[in-house]
């Protein structure tokens, strides 16, 4: 029988959803920033995507095994070194003397919250154990990690303009601590399980082949998809990852375990995670250089320009909460990203030839694919056995962050190749979008054939 919430439930939700929310205020924040950055450290635009990258890639890759050791080693432990860890690196990145420096402690920074992420989930799925409950939960989860989007290119467009880029990185701390404190004082550990070695050799694996897949992506803005270096990445990336397939299949406690794929909807909700954030990563950032370098606009204007996506995005996440408790998870699934099909459509058909105004009409349509958000993550978690709550949640969070990377890296790499009017060095929006609005397709496909039905557990 499930067991019965504890008492302190609002504070213990803040202090839970408080991680996610900086996972992704920084994500944004640092998007608008990029301007900055570039004159304060010299970097270049392929920089500018390993800032963000280094990110995303260690968030990705390490996931899986945070979200096993929380299984393991309790999830609000892990939480809480996450956390922290977040904090620590954020410091290190608002002091970062190079361009260097500030890509290490961004990887950091992706593994505090590669625990974060799972971990925050799992706190959840364990306090509201009642599905109504939990879909509201994970509504209310969403919309938090939704205002994060929102604030963080208002906030850091205003933050780079008052007090210059490190700004964004130091407001980090304080509210990390209190999420450390909230979750420490209002949450009870969750019940662990056996101890296993963990798959170092999966780990490793998975890390080296998103690496490489992504460093071959980027490289197409400079070198052409016919250098050989691209290539000879890419065969790697593809070879790791294959190894990585055959290395899950033959260890007693993998990483991945493939059992986790049997159910058809928490396969499809995975699937759905990572182009989700194919696009919304890879939009975020060409709309910001498209603003900064083509139209010129500053930080604060960027900023602004982005609100209309990121607060449609965070409503969306904030509303599917009620409508998944009442209709199932398909239709706001399919909605949300028809929604951002419609708008990369747009952007890719008008983008070029827009002003500001027309761009935060669209990202605003865009942002509708939010509605989707609580909604796969409500189906990923109930395709699947109670103590794979940590590792579920891990596996489509890795796949919605590796998608992000992906996102950056290819949709940023061809907003820089030439075309038309806009030079080499100018970005464009036509190209990317198209690949975004084919990713946002691909998803409406999955929702409509592998969502909504009965949910599978897997034995």
């Amino acid at each position: 029988m499930p067991t019965r919430p504890e008492r302190g439930g609002g504070l213990a939700l803040t202090g839970i959803c408080l991680g996610f929310f900086l996972v992704l205020f920084d994500a944004t924040a640092v998007n608008v920033a990029t301007g900055d950055i570039t004159r304060g450290l010299g970097a270049s635009v392929i920089t500018l995507q390993w800032v963000l990258n280094a990110y995303t890639v260690a968030f990705a890759a390490l996931m899986l095994t945070a979200g096993s050791l929380g299984d393991r080693w309790g999830a609000r432990r892990v939480y809480q070194g996450g956390a922290a860890l977040f904090a620590v690196s954020s410091a290190v990145c608002a002091a970062a003397p190079n361009a260097t420096t500030l890509v290490t402690a961004r990887a950091v920074q992706g593994i505090g919250a590669a625990a974060v992420v799972p971990c925050s989930l799992a706190l959840i799925a364990h306090r509201y154990p009642e599905p109504v409950a939990r879909a509201r939960a994970l509504g209310i989860w969403g919309g938090v990690s939704g205002i994060g989007l929102t604030a963080g290119p208002v906030m850091g467009g205003w933050l780079v303009a008052a007090l210059g880029w490190r700004s964004i990185f130091l407001v980090v701390v304080p509210v990390s601590a209190v999420s450390i404190a909230l979750v420490a004082a209002r949450t009870a550990e969750i019940p662990r399980h056996a101890a296993t070695r963990p798959d170092l050799r999966g780990q490793l694996l998975a890390v080296a082949s998103l690496v490489a897949l992504t460093a071959s992506l980027t490289m197409t803005s400079t070198l052409g998809w016919s250098s050989p270096l691209v290539l000879g990445l890419l065969a790697v990336a593809v070879a790791l990852g294959a190894c990585f397939v055959v290395a899950e299949q033959r260890v007693s406690e993998p990483m991945l375990p493939p059992a986790l794929f049997r159910s058809m909807a928490f396969s499809g909700a995975t699937g759905v995670g990572l182009l989700f954030n194919f696009g919304l990563y890879g939009v975020l950032f060409c709309i910001t250089i498209f603003l900064e370098r083509t139209l010129r606009e500053s930080a604060a204007v960027t900023g602004v320009a982005l609100l209309p996506l990121t607060a449609v995005t965070a409503l969306g996440a904030l509303f599917s909460g009620r409508v998944t408790s009442r209709f199932g998870p398909r239709l706001p699934m399919a909605l949300g990203l028809s929604g951002g099909l419609l708008g990369t459509c747009l952007l890719a058909a008008c983008g070029d030839h827009s002003g500001t105004v027309a761009l935060a009409v669209f990202g605003a349509i865009t942002g509708c694919v939010g509605l989707c958000m609580p909604a796969m993550t409500g189906v990923a978690l109930a395709g699947l056995r109670p103590q794979w709550n940590g590792l579920g949640a891990a596996t489509l969070n890795a796949a919605r962050q590796a998608g992000g990377a992906l996102g950056i890296a290819l949709l940023g790499s061809t907003a820089l190749q030439r075309s038309g009017a806009a030079g080499p060095d100018l970005p464009h929006l036509r190209l990317p979008m198209i690949l975004a609005a084919t990713g946002y397709l691909i998803a409406v496909i999955v929702t409509l054939t592998a969502i909504g039905g009965p949910t599978r557990r897997p034995r």
